[in-house]
Order: structure tokens, then sequence, then C-alpha cells
């Protein structure tokens, strides 16, 4: 496979994330599929931040360990990273920083000659890295265009001096495929939920879900959406809700500390019938943990969140088209069953960057509830047969719309009756039949490998693209349950058909995935488990998987 992997690395307040992302769309213009991974400690100033950028002839989503260029923005990347280089690997740095072997750029006097603000520096260092990698500048320059929205010009004036300074050392083979635009999974998630008809995001920063607050807080006019940020997480359930209460499709961004706060807010909703989308991205815990760390820790929080019992749907996107598609489906599948809906991404996910191939995306068909029209005579709880009561919303014509987070009856009024509280309770958890039959139509599991092989490994969330290349190079098949909640038992089932090793790969100390697994019948023989907030490489999973195989 065609590939070449970039790490470009310096101090928190360098541009890392904007330069890593600027290396991207190289490489995409040169026709890569792109992964790129964003590594920093919880820092606002100092420490050591870094970016790999991975491209390769087909879809990926995983770093390899080593890498073919060093960008370094000061000598501490090069002391760290020197010895994970591909033999002939180039390394371009700022001259005015760090001394050692390769290509350096004269940063300083480069601004100097242009009368360039300091905050370009790193578009001399871009300008280097693409000649030493052979790019055409026709490429550097309709990248910089696209994606340099202020003072382009004298951006390129800045990069074409480092350009013209430096030599090509490592040559990098264009692609045949064409350019696909890039995502990061938090923005997948956004343009998915803005698919499925979001009206409303509320949310209380908390990385690593933060950038789906900025990202749809600067889209909201194209997308249409008001966007709240209130002063807590308690505020942002609430919030989020009143919206649903009114009739307007809302969702809330969290990680796992901000949604312990949202606890109440979500029982209130499996009471109340009110249906509302959680993103809950995951980091290294328990507490404050890895604040910048990823992990995949709240699998068994998410499923038993709240008090009491009611139905509730649970989707782990693998990738930002995972991401796009299924936070379009949780929406829908909320309103549809008036239940919570959960989307559960990681640090990996949340904030890692994947070329998108929108064409591949199965359209999701907006099921719009509509509002019951019974005047006087609606009741917001009516029992039907699904479970499932018919919509009002306040300021329908002679209707009382009265929601309720205490037991009550079909109007919504407060009662302690035996009789009425077990009817109640019965037509709520009727929606889970109707959403397991329901979810049966939703690509649910996925599955790749040959399939006659004996032995797979079982997987969810962001740790799908790294098991797929493992699995790709041992000859194993890769199982990966997307919907976690309601259980997908028949397609699981099916797609482990002939199996008999099941290997369980998780970013958890516990097995988090196998537990859940294993309490609906099926065998997992071996956990490859990682929870030192570092997500799998190919190479460290490749090895832990050979340890385990029979």
């Amino acid at each position: 496979m065609k590939e070449l992997s970039v790490l470009i690395g310096g101090k928190a307040g360098d541009g890392i994330n904007s330069a890593g992302a600027m290396v991207a769309q190289l490489l995409g213009h040169m026709g890569y599929h792109i992964y790129l991974y964003f590594d920093y400690p919880s820092l606002i100033r100092g420490g050591h931040n870094f970016a790999v950028i991975r491209g390769a002839g087909t879809s990926i989503g995983t770093c390899r360990e080593n890498v073919d260029f060093l960008l370094a923005l000061n000598q501490e990347t090069v002391q760290r990273h020197r010895d994970h280089m591909n033999p002939g690997a180039a390394i371009i740095f700022n001259a005015d920083l760090v001394k050692g072997e390769g290509q350096g750029v004269p940063v300083t006097s480069i601004l100097h000659e242009e009368q360039a603000p300091a905050i370009m520096g790193n578009s001399a260092l871009i300008g280097g890295f693409a000649k030493a990698a052979g790019i055409p500048w026709e490429t550097v320059e309709a990248v910089f265009r696209s994606h340099i929205p202020r003072g382009t010009d004298l951006n390129l004036k800045v990069a074409r001096k480092a350009y013209d300074l430096l030599s090509t050392v490592h040559p990098v083979e264009p692609c045949n495929s064409p350019g696909l635009p890039l995502l990061s999974g938090n923005e997948a998630i956004g343009l998915g939920l803005a698919m499925g008809g979001l009206e409303a995001y509320v949310s209380y920063p908390m990385t690593p879900s933060s950038s789906i607050l900025h990202f749809l807080a600067e889209e909201k006019e194209k997308l249409g959406i008001t966007v709240v940020h209130p002063e807590n997480e308690i505020s942002v359930v609430l919030m989020a809700l009143g919206f649903a209460y009114a009739g307007k499709r809302s969702a809330v961004g969290t990680s796992g500390g901000g949604f312990c706060l949202m606890t109440e807010g979500l029982s209130l909703a499996g009471m109340a019938e009110l249906p509302l989308v959680f993103v809950v991205s995951q980091r290294t815990g328990p507490s404050t943990g890895l604040p910048t760390y990823t992990g995949q820790s709240e699998l068994q929080f998410v499923l038993t969140a709240g008090q009491g019992e009611f139905p509730r749907l649970i989707v782990a996107p693998g990738d930002a088209e995972e991401a796009l598609y299924w936070s379009a489906v949780a929406m829908n599948i909320a309103w549809k069953f008036q239940v919570p809906a959960f989307i559960l991404p990681d640090k990996t996910l949340s904030e890692g960057s994947y070329s998108v191939n929108s064409t591949s995306i199965p359209p999701v068909k907006r099921e719009d509830p509509g509002t019951a029209d019974q005047g006087s005579r609606y009741k917001r709880y009516t029992d039907t047969p699904a479970g499932i009561s018919p919509l009002a919303y306040p300021g329908a014509k002679e209707a009382v719309v009265k929601v309720n987070s205490y037991a009550h009856d079909e109007a919504g009024y407060t009662t302690e009756e035996a009789d009425m509280v077990d009817l109640m309770t019965r037509k709520r958890l009727r929606k889970w039949d109707g959403l397991i039959a329901e979810m049966e139509g939703y690509p649910q599991v996925n599955s790749s490998g040959p399939a006659g092989t004996s032995a797979a490994m079982l997987c969810w969330g962001s740790t799908r693209g790294v098991c797929r290349e493992v699995a790709g190079t041992l000859g194993l098949r890769v199982v990966q349950p997307v919907v976690l909640s309601p259980f997908p038992m028949t397609a699981l089932n099916a797609a482990l058909n002939g199996v008999t090793t099941v290997i369980c790969v998780e970013e958890n100390a516990t097995g988090q995935l196998a537990t859940l697994a294993e309490r609906h019948g099926i065998a997992i023989h071996k956990k490859v488990l990682r929870y030192d907030g570092r997500p799998f490489t190919y190479e460290s999973l490749l090895a832990r998987v050979r340890e385990v195989l029979p």
C-alpha cells in the first residue's frame, strides 16, 4: 500500500493543530486518504504537542509508529521523535530554534524579509516541507488559497521563500485517488445531527466534545440552528429538554464528567418521554483523569445511567463517515420513539480527522412525528400498542401539553395509583420491542475479513480502523457492533458465525464491550486492552494480538 507519515511537533501555542491540518490538506490534494491524530497535554502554554498525519492509497483510521517526515518547531520534537523515523526519513526544522541534521528553515529572516507577523512562521515550515516532499508549488498555492481565508498572499510569499531555499530529498508520489474532503469526528457529528434535523445544540465546553460546540456556533447561520452555551451541564440538559418540549430537535455534548451532572436530566427525559440526543465523547478517567487523552470507559456508565428503567439508543461510530451517518440516525430514532439517544465517540475519533467519501454514506430519511390534532381531548401520554404517544407542543389549539417527572397518568397529571403506575411503566417499556425491530433495518454490525477464518477481533468505536489493518495482516475477521443498545444479538451472532476464537479489543481496563457481549451469551476468549490514554497503533496492536492468537 502506498503511504507516508508526517509528524509535526512543538509546544502549546505554536499552532500545531492548524499546521497539521495544512499538511493533511496537502497530502489530500496529492490523492491520499488521510488520518490525522493530535496529541497534546492539558496545558494552555508549554508542554509537547504533536500531530501525526498519515496518508495512504486506501481508507485508514490509525497511525503508524514511525514517520517519513519530521517537522520540528523546537528541539524537544527532535529529541522525542528521532528514534521513530523510517529509513531515509527527512527532518525539516525551524533553524532559529533547532540544531541537528536535516534541512533548516530560517523562519525569522524570512518573516523579516517579507514583513510578516510571527504567526505566519508555520507557513514557512510548511513551504519547506512541500519542497522536501516534491509537492508541486501549484498544489501548495491551491491549498493555501482554499484554507487560509485571511492574509493568503503574504502567507504564500513566506511559504514560497522556504520552498525555494530547500531541496527535494524524499519525493512523495501522487496517488490516483480523487481528493476527498477532510472532516474531524466532531465536525461529522455536528453535520450528522444537522442532517437529522437538529434545531438546537446546547453544550458547556468539555474536552474532547468542545469542538462540536465551536463548529456549530460558527456554522449556525448556514445550518439554521440555535447554539447555546449555558453556565453548567445541569443547565445544558434542562435547557435542551425545554427545547424538546417546545418541539425543537435538540442535542447536548459533553464528556464523562459533565454527563455525571446530566444524569438526573436523563431520567427526566426517560420519564417525561422527551426526545434528546446526548453526545458523550470519552476520555481517560476516573474524575478529571487525562482530560486531553482517549479512552473507552463510559460504555457501562451510559448503558445504565439514570434512575429507573426506560429505553435508550446507544451508537458508537468508528470513523467520521460513520459519525456523520449515525448522528443523523440517532436524532431520527430519538424523535420517532420519544427516547434519549446517545452518540458515544472518544477523543481519538472526536479530534482526529479523516478523508470522507460522502457518496458512500447511506441517506437518512427524516421521519417527522408531526403533531397531534386532538384539541381539548389531547393526552400527552396516551397509551398505544407501540407505547409511542401522539405528540403536541405548547401552543396547539385547545390542547394542554403537560409533561411530568412524577409518575403520571395519560394526561400527564401526577398519580400514585398502583394500576396507573403499572400501565404507564409497561407503556414506556413497550418501546423496546419497537426499537429492537426498527434497528434491525440498519447496519448495526460491521464485519470484514475472510468469512472462513476461525478467529475474529471484536471491537467498537475508533478502534475499528486499527483492528481492520491488523486483521488484514493476520488474516482475521473484524466484527464491530455500532449499535450497543438495544444490543444487536441477531446481527452479531450472524457476523460471528463459524468463529471459535473471539479477541475483544478495547481501550479501557475492564473490557466493557466484552462484559456486555458475555451478558448476552457471546463467549469472549481473549481480551486485548489499552488504558494509558493513547490509542492503539498498528504496530502495538499487531504485537498484542499475535501474543494471544491460538
